[in-house]
């Protein structure tokens, strides 16, 4: 079991991609292992490190199935719905809050809503 080859960056031969990369190209590295890294140097810090994937090796994305479109829209839809109020607040609730911003700030929405 050997190491890795390792390239500068930007300095990567044709063949390889990233997993951004190949999803630009709607591939996936579809199991096969890392056959490169890419190193960034940094100043007085560890350099960044990317992981490179053969193109030749990579399959074609899967498509989405019925399922997984209708489990998205509910996983969509429970982080738009305010848990305090039950409504669906028209955008995704921050965490920080945990509620929509109308449950969390009370005193400000009704001040904005009699002006």
């Amino acid at each position: 079991m050997g190491a890795l080859p390792v390239f500068r960056w930007r300095l990567a031969p044709d063949g390889y991609a990233t997993r951004r990369q190949l999803r630009a190209l709607d591939l996936r590295p579809g199991g096969q292992d890392v056959a490169a890294q890419l190193e960034r140097p940094r100043r007085r810090r560890p350099p960044l490190i990317a992981y490179l994937y053969r193109v030749d090796l990579a399959q074609p994305v899967r498509p989405m199935t019925p399922g997984r479109w209708a489990a998205l829209a509910k996983a969509n839809t429970a982080r738009r719905t305010c848990p305090t109020c039950l409504r669906d607040a028209g955008y995704v609730i921050p965490t920080s809050l945990g509620m929509c911003v109308s449950c969390a700030f009370p005193d400000n929405c009704d001040s904005l809503r009699s002006a």
